[in-house]
């Protein structure tokens, strides 16, 4: 399917007028224009199964009708006033709500932001402000945001640090553990236990002896790797980690804005593993489509003085009535995200069987992709042939993303059904076996 008369013309305008973002219109030529549930119509009318959810964003499917009606009656009573400097109601209420959710039982507090980058920015700044250190620890495999500081601790691809440096200094990282490949050579299914060990060892024995570990200020984490391909870590991992750093006296502070909000099949990803961290940063699905992100974090970490961080926009009216009702919604669904997730594995696994370069299938809840590796029982990435697929899936329809060097996202919306994912998953095969014929 190539792009219709009227998408074709936006895209040319749009390489003309917009700088350089992450688009590719030889794999993903869409130009949406409206959406209902699971589906997206571009400008020339045709539809398409979105098992991408704009990014992870839209949970509960583009134009919920309690979202739309939520932001009809707020927009008609207020659009903004700012939250930072004056006591609206509504943020209050949103953050009561968001701090019962959280595991464990210290008392805690919310900062509002604009993104999900920005709160690992505020959470960058409640970490050094609170413990009066400097490093910070992050992974190989980890994509914390684009600005200065979150991209300081980011380290996904080549091409988002490219031309930036220096970017923030103190930040370290070291392997996480990957149990399909990683740089012990370890089969972390097989023995996740020697590869939690392996990677807990490297920042006690290698990073904790080569910088000062009473000079960290934080450890930061993503449950589950997101633009690093959809990593899921051994379920002992989190628990051997989070002992090391209370060791050390050190944060824990745990970016959820891909993984949080139901995507797992729990409110909150690390709830997976068993471990309550000192702070939870959100964004993307939180407002189902409005900016909005924040940090939930210990009170005994919050900033102590007035102005030592604002934001204009940060919990704007809009997104916080909206929050409300994801985070009422969510609640109801996170039932059909673990069952229908469950569903979802199958059938990926089966694909997994099927075809020879699926090296893995991984996820958990509705948090799923497959590697697109070269060769049966190779571990070596074919991002060439995963383009073809990602292609080959919007030609018939289906819209997919990929993320790390040559895995495929499938993140639907998370109150899809089950005979919708396996329309999906159909196409899905579909692609696969012409981007098999094609290669």
């Amino acid at each position: 399917m190539i792009p219709g008369e009227k998408s074709s013309k936006v895209i040319e305008r749009g390489s003309d007028l917009l700088d350089i973002l992450t688009q590719d219109p030889d794999v993903l030529p869409l130009v949406p224009q409206k959406g209902e549930g699971v589906y997206i119509w571009d400008v020339d009318g045709r539809r398409y199964l979105d098992f991408s959810s704009g990014f992870a964003v839209v949970s509960l499917g583009h134009s919920n009708p309690k979202v739309v009606d939520v932001i009809k009656k707020q927009a008609e009573k207020l659009i903004h006033y700012p939250v930072a400097d004056f006591y609206v109601e509504a943020a209050v209420d949103l953050a009561e709500r968001l701090i019962s959710t959280c595991p464990g039982g210290d008392k805690k507090k919310v900062v509002y932001t604009n993104s999900g980058a920005e709160a690992n920015e505020v959470a960058i700044k409640l970490a050094k402000s609170a413990m009066r250190r400097g490093r910070l620890l992050a992974f190989y495999g980890a994509f914390h945001g684009r600005t200065v500081g979150a991209l300081s601790l980011t380290a996904s691809k080549w091409v988002q640090q490219l031309g930036f440096f220096p970017t923030m200094p103190g930040v370290i990282h070291a392997p996480f553990p990957n149990p399909f490949r990683n740089i012990w050579g370890i089969n972390g299914y097989d023995d996740p236990e020697e590869l939690v060990n392996r990677a807990i060892s490297y920042i006690e024995d290698l990073v904790f002896k080569s910088f000062p570990p009473e000079e960290f200020a934080a450890i930061f984490i993503e449950p589950i790797q997101g633009e690093g391909g959809y990593v899921v870590p051994p379920r002992g991992f989190f628990q051997e980690l989070f002992k090391l750093a209370r060791k050390h006296g050190i944060l824990l502070m745990d970016d959820e804005v891909q993984m949080g909000l139901g995507r797992t099949g729990k409110m909150w990803a690390i709830e997976n593993f068993g471990v309550s961290p000192d702070s939870i940063q959100f964004g993307k699905a939180i407002a189902n489509g409005i900016p909005l992100g924040g940090v939930i974090h210990r009170d005994d970490i919050a900033f102590r003085l007035a102005g030592q961080h604002s934001s204009t926009f940060g919990g704007n009216l809009l997104g916080l009535s909206v929050a409300s009702v994801v985070l009422e919604e969510t609640w109801k669904i996170l039932p059909n995200v673990e069952r229908v997730g469950m569903h979802l594995g199958r059938r990926l696994g089966e694909l997994m069987d099927e075809f020879e370069f699926i090296g893995d299938s991984r996820g958990i809840g509705l948090a799923r992709a497959i590697e697109i590796v070269e060769t049966s029982g190779s571990l070596k990435p074919d991002g060439k042939r995963r383009d073809e697929i990602v292609r080959e899936a919007f030609k018939r329809g289906l819209i997919l993303i990929g993320c790390g060097e040559s895995s495929i996202r499938i993140i639907p919306p998370l109150n899809i059904d089950i005979e919708t994912v396996d329309r999906g998953v159909d196409l899905l095969r579909e692609a696969l076996l012409a981007a098999g014929k094609s290669a």
